[in-house]
């Protein structure tokens, strides 16, 4: 079933939907797993970032985004960010850096952190779990059309045309439309041009 839906963040690839090949060291695993994947190969660095609500030392997860953001740089290739509890830190962080590309998955963040997000470039995506949160609903509802991706995250049950049905409906605008801009939004993300 080849739609051409892109589905920028997932852990179960399906066939007819478009999903870039990342590399990276979640948050989660930033004291276990010092050493940096291979990043020749995948399109994408990540997921990479922060989580505060991790019980994994910070410096630990910082020094790994860090090397994440070095990588990215040197390569020129787009990140995945998970960020929990640390909006600020991370934008803080991704300012000391030239940047191809920032993605902020499963987005649920206040009003005033998506502006500031999109103000310096960077895309939002969401999925099931962010279309359960009333502040992610209501940034959909305003974010520009050219930084936005839908996703299916860690759910293999979920269809990511469900996703864009939702996302679509909240936008006010037709599943296609929705379509057709997320396909330009990663063509023009995995050509890696400087925001920065």
């Amino acid at each position: 079933m080849d739609k051409g839906f892109i589905d920028i963040h997932t852990h179960h690839e399906k066939p007819g939907v478009t999903s870039p090949g990342m590399a990276g060291v979640h948050p989660w695993d930033a004291e276990k797993s010092p050493m940096l994947p291979d990043f020749a190969d995948c399109g994408i660095i990540g997921e990479t970032g922060l989580d505060y609500a991790a019980d994994v030392d910070r410096d630990a997860q910082e020094r790994v985004f860090r090397a994440h953001l070095e990588a990215a740089e040197m390569m020129r290739k787009p990140v995945v960010l998970h960020v929990v509890r640390s909006f600020e830190p991370v934008m803080k962080i991704l300012s000391e850096y030239r940047t191809y590309g920032v993605v902020f998955h499963g987005f649920t963040g206040s009003v005033q952190q998506a502006k500031r997000a999109f103000d310096a470039g960077y895309y939002l995506s969401f999925g099931e779990r962010t279309l359960r949160s009333a502040k992610s609903r209501e940034v959909i509802t305003f974010a520009p059309a050219h930084l936005i991706f839908c996703e299916t995250d860690d759910n293999p049950d979920i269809d990511i045309e469900e996703i864009y049905k939702e996302v679509a409906s909240l936008r006010g605008t037709t599943v296609e439309e929705l379509r057709k801009q997320t396909a330009d939004n990663y063509r023009k993300l995995m050509r890696h041009d400087s925001l920065a």
